[in-house]
């Protein structure tokens, strides 16, 4: 046979083994982040209170706490990210816990109902509430619906960066074709929901890097990351939610909106002073702004610095702390 035919037929064999057990091994690994995922977002179909461990914190304020309300497309492992970004701030005044969304979707008595076991459990009387990014028109929504049960005293709700309308996002195109899609039935599996939120980053890279970018893109395809189901079912609920009907309802709970001029996905103005208009009695503060921050939307697990800064000088104003009375031996809180 002529050798240059068996060297063929060899290179031919050595490419053919190669390319099978490379196939091999891809469709093993597909295979298994596709059964991670999931069992990962089945033990995930219940909306659970995600609480942060804080001896101190509990011993300080055994019946006071704030709840975090994630914002848009935020997974439970962000959530607790954002509370420890924040800690230094919020627990000088309660203990921490996160909303943990159920990847069946968004569901308002859900969450009430687990807030309610919450506060039975740990026999709280008041709650503060921080909203991140969407998560506060649902902290709006749910302190409303505690307070007309009387519940636990609602005392506080921070908005960060909140839209008080769909108007004042930005990109409503974007928003409008996920929304057409979940109200046709359809679901976006989440190998394309990676590639969805890439392009949407980008459409937005001048408030992210690509680092941030590429993290943001690839925290989308984690089996831990929330289902397309729930960022379907947030996006309908941004969209549908009507500021008005939560007017008048909302008690003497103090509101306070931060946010940031250079916000490329909320408008900064026009949620602000949507805030002020519909909520004259409840906002006592609107000026501070997160200068600073990257990006610049709803960003304290990035600028945790930029953020605690300015929660050193709102939360004084909103929950001032009892002076210490005396000198070096007088007594504390």
């Amino acid at each position: 046979m002529d050798p240059a035919m068996l060297r063929a037929a060899r290179r031919l064999k050595a490419f053919s083994r190669r390319a099978f057990l490379g196939g091999a091994v891809g469709s093993a690994l597909l295979a298994t982040d596709m059964f991670v995922t999931r069992e990962v977002q089945s033990r995930r179909r219940q909306t659970v209170v995600l609480e942060m461990a804080d001896d101190a914190a509990r011993r300080r304020f055994p019946d006071a706490s704030w709840v975090l309300f994630p914002g848009y497309k935020t997974s439970w492992e962000e959530g607790r990210i954002i509370l420890a970004a924040l800690h230094d701030s919020l627990s000088e005044r309660g203990q921490l816990a996160a909303i943990g969304y159920s990847n069946l979707g968004l569901d308002i008595d859900e969450i009430l109902d687990a807030l309610r076991v919450y506060v039975r459990q740990r026999r709280l009387r008041t709650l503060y509430f921080y909203g991140h990014s969407f998560g506060g028109m649902v902290a709006v929504e749910v302190a409303s619906r505690l307070l007309a049960e009387n519940g636990p005293l609602v005392e506080v709700i921070v908005l960060d960066s909140t839209p008080a309308s769909k108007y004042d996002v930005l990109d409503q195109s974007w928003f409008d074709s996920v929304v057409f899609l979940y109200d046709l039935g359809i679901r976006i599996p989440s190998l394309v929901r990676g590639g969805y939120e890439f392009g949407e980053r980008v459409i937005h890279k001048n408030e992210r890097t690509w680092t941030q970018i590429l993290d943001q893109t690839l925290e989308q395809l984690s089996p831990l990351a929330p289902s397309s189901v729930l960022i379907q079912a947030e996006s309908q609920y941004i969209y549908d939610w009507d500021v008005t009907r939560f007017v008048g309802t909302l008690d003497r709970a103090e509101m306070a909106f931060i946010g940031n001029p250079g916000d490329q996905t909320v408008n900064y103005s026009s949620a602000r002073a949507r805030w002020a208009r519909y909520f004259p009695e409840n906002l006592v503060s609107s000026d501070l702004q997160t200068i600073g921050a990257f990006p610049a939307h709803a960003s304290p697990e990035w600028s945790g610095i930029v953020y605690n800064n300015l929660l050193g000088r709102l939360l004084p104003q909103l929950l001032p702390l009892p002076r210490k009375v005396g000198g070096a031996g007088g007594a504390g809180r």
